[in-house]
């Protein structure tokens, strides 16, 4: 399944999992990823990897002794990913955001560096949603960044009320445009 119809098609099928209904641009990709220290970073989470661009980029990037677990609900992009990428970094999960602090423990992981999100928020039922942010604020390192993108502004009250610090970027190269959001605490 080519990657551009498979997210088509997913957004038409799975419109509470798929946000968007085009890949992630190039643009976007460098703005989600400005915000981390790739020297220093060993655990990155990434949640809705959706076709694998951020993960990609992130694997390209990411030190030789770095981890980047991935969780992707929607099955048909987690196959994707899983044929399309061969990395011993990457722990390509087929479950929910809700589990990463589950996840972690398994591995013997108490804090991470970093959490790239490309999650629907808007369409994420509210008890979920709190969830995920709420395990994805306890996972982080006090000078750890959570790091989310969304097509609008609705998100911005949410976060504010799970970080200290949350500033946003606006990326119009990006269909649609969109906000990334970098948090911390």
């Amino acid at each position: 399944m080519k990657k551009k119809s498979a997210f088509v098609k997913e957004f038409f099928k799975e419109k509470k999992q798929v946000g968007a209904i085009a890949p992630s641009s190039k643009y976007l990709m460098k703005k989600m990823l400005k915000p981390i220290d790739f020297n220093t970073a060993k655990v990155i989470i990434e949640l809705g990897p959706g076709n694998g661009v951020f993960t990609k980029g992130l694997l390209d990037k990411m030190a030789s002794d770095a981890k980047l677990f991935s969780f992707e609900l929607n099955e048909n992009f987690y196959d994707l990913i899983k044929a399309d990428i061969s990395d011993n970094r990457l722990v390509l999960l087929n479950d929910s955001a809700e589990k990463i602090g589950e996840i972690l423990k398994e591995h013997n992981i108490e804090v991470v560096d970093y959490v790239v999100s490309s999650l629907p928020l808007a369409v994420i039922d509210g008890p979920v949603k709190n969830v995920i942010l709420d395990e994805a604020v306890a996972c982080l390192k006090p000078d750890g960044k959570y790091i989310q993108f969304q097509y609008t502004l609705n998100a911005k009250k949410l976060l504010e009320s799970k970080f200290k610090n949350v500033s946003y970027t606006f990326v119009p190269a990006n269909i649609p445009p969109a906000f990334v959001y970098k948090c911390h605490q």
